[in-house]
């Protein structure tokens, strides 16, 4: 499937029964190309060990090619981490049941039991590959051809080289240091056949004046689902994860959406499984308790957030929080004659939407993959590659008895 302007497409992580939780998600790739002629590129793999209960996480070493210099850290302390190279019947036998017999794995070891209930291990893998296949000179061009199974990934360019063409749909930003970043999410089902194009080039060794417009979209990390209740209700439960990175900060502000109303405010600590302190404050007493946040334009008698705190960030760490809530909101959510609408924007580049029980899907004006949850409710999965917004609109009719 090809992304096409103007075109938002959708895919979906199947929603599987708790037994078969997938062992990872979230997983986001950059591969920075190394000197040309050496066929040898740095990865920097950022991914989430996913499965309750989990103390080690497996990831599979490419056939054909040569790994070196590896380093694992934990994300939420920024701690090194145990690992070592494992056959794939080791792997089978210490962790991954599924493990192919005829594949090596780096085996990492956990900083700490995956939590139940939605908890997340996550680790930073750092090694460099040789691999002529993938990395290799024509003329005085650099080729970098790979099939990418990985949803979302980075190619950093050698100082010094330009991109000359590139077959996938990409974001391409300038770094701090002159460096090209071609960047993307693959929306489709099956992996992305990469192949990109450079040659040297003369270009200034600085980011570019525009760099505060490029936001890297895979590299983001917020992401939400709506689990949509009765629609005379006009209400819907909701979570969405974030990453916090910042060296410092021990709040995070929800800014409440004008038109709703919001309840029932909880969050957690993903890494940890420890729940988090939740305030609701309104007008003046969000002036009075001092909160400064960029989501706060203007703090007006109406404007409502909510905040969550938690140990301020120390450098190199980071933390995975997850806010739940409920919403109400007459405007966007409710009945229409018989027929269910769900009309709401959606800015974050993952967003899903948990239709009520017995209701089923008539209408959705964004493509959407979609699926059924464990318990008989269908879930619509959107994920947008650019860096605007989405007009969501859902219909669903109640299902005969």
């Amino acid at each position: 499937m090809r992304i096409l302007a103007g075109i938002v497409v959708a895919t979906l992580a199947l929603v599987r029964p708790a037994f078969a939780a997938p062992q990872e998600i979230d997983a986001y790739t950059r591969y920075e190309l190394l000197a040309p002629g050496s066929a040898r590129f740095k990865i920097i793999y950022d991914v989430t060990a996913a499965r309750p209960g989990a103390t080690a996480f497996f990831n599979p070493i490419r056939k054909g090619s040569v790994a070196s210099d590896e380093s694992v850290i934990d994300r939420a302390t920024g701690q090194p981490l145990k690992f070592e190279v494992v056959n794939g019947e080791t792997a089978k036998a210490t962790g991954l049941p599924e493990g192919d017999p005829t594949q090596d794995y780096i085996r990492v070891t956990l900083a700490r039991p995956v939590p139940a209930d939605g908890g997340q291990g996550r680790i930073r893998i750092v090694k460099t590959y040789q691999d002529a296949k993938s990395y290799y000179a024509e003329g005085d061009d650099l080729i970098f051809e790979r099939s990418l199974g990985i949803k979302k990934n980075a190619v950093v360019l050698p100082k010094g080289y330009v991109l000359v063409a590139c077959n996938y749909p990409s974001q391409v930003a300038q770094e701090a240091d002159g460096r090209l970043r071609i960047s993307f999410q693959n929306v489709t089902p099956g992996p992305a056949p990469l192949k990109l194009r450079a040659r040297p080039g003369k270009l200034p060794a600085a980011a570019s004046a525009m760099a505060a417009r490029v936001n890297e979209r895979a590299a983001q990390t917020r992401d939400i689902v709506y689990f949509l209740r009765p629609p005379e209700t006009h209400a819907f439960d909701l979570y969405h994860d974030y990453t916090e990175e910042r060296p410092g900060v021990g709040t995070y502000v929800n800014v409440v959406r004008a038109g709703s109303a919001a309840s029932n405010p909880s969050a957690r600590n993903l890494d940890t499984g420890e729940v988090l302190k939740a305030e609701q404050l309104k007008g003046e007493a969000i002036t009075r308790a001092g909160i400064k946040d960029e989501s706060l334009e203007k703090v007006t008698p109406d404007t409502e957030i909510v905040l969550f705190r938690f140990a301020p960030l120390k450098p190199g760490q980071s933390v995975r929080l997850r806010m739940s809530e409920t919403y109400t909101d007459p405007g966007r959510y409710g009945l229409k004659g018989d027929e269910l609408v769900f009309d709401r924007s959606f800015g974050r580049p993952a967003n899903a939407v948990v239709l009520p029980k017995g209701w089923r899907l008539t209408n959705s004006t964004i493509p959407a993959v979609v699926g059924e949850t464990e318990d008989g409710r269908t879930r619509l999965d959107f994920e947008n590659p650019r860096p605007d917004e989405i007009q969501v609109l859902i219909t669903a009719r109640r299902e005969a008895p």
